[in-house]
């Protein structure tokens, strides 16, 4: 008699975990799964995905990004350190990766965010990657602005964006 191997394989596990912070900035909501951050989202947001009953809320398991999101919005923190999965088209992801590079306090205007991207002449397109930006804040879309120095715009709306702007900027006290 042979012995047989047996095949194991490991599944992610697809279980979506949520939970509710409130924050300078209103009520934000936090997805992760598979040990990853997945979304960051404020109320009122555009293109902020509709809530699943199949969701499971689990306080707990967001304690360290909540101390996090504290620190920042008390400006004690400058630097997220949190596990976090992107998904979308291979372009929006080279956007978002961009973003994660644009140091605190500092904004790029779109225009150079595409340079960076790889696709100069696609600054509407990094508009709008930026603004389908799963996670708001730690993934700092609110960092990029118009080449002439206005605001442009913000999933989160223009007062969020220019609230969190002068935080980093001044580097103190809730927005």
């Amino acid at each position: 008699m042979t012995d047989t191997p047996t095949l194991t394989t490991t599944v992610p596990d697809t279980t979506v975990l949520t939970t509710t912070v409130a924050s300078p900035l209103g009520r934000l909501r936090l997805t992760a799964s598979d040990g990853a951050l997945t979304g960051l989202s404020m109320e009122e947001q555009r293109h902020r995905p509709p809530a699943s009953p199949a969701w499971v809320r689990d306080d707990a398991w967001f304690a360290g990004i909540t101390a996090q999101l504290g620190a920042y919005f008390a400006g004690e923190l400058t630097e997220f350190d949190v596990p976090i999965r992107l998904e979308g088209t291979d372009f929006q992801r080279r956007v978002w990766q961009g973003l994660r590079t644009i140091p605190y306090g500092e904004t790029v205007s779109y225009v150079e965010l595409a340079r960076r991207a790889g696709s100069p002449a696609a600054s509407r397109a990094v508009g709008q990657a930026n603004g389908r930006n799963p996670v708001a804040v730690i993934v700092p879309c609110h960092r990029v602005i118009a080449a002439d120095g206005s605001l442009g715009g913000y999933g989160g709306g223009l007062e969020r964006k220019a609230r969190l702007l002068e935080l980093e900027q001044h580097g103190r006290g809730a927005p």
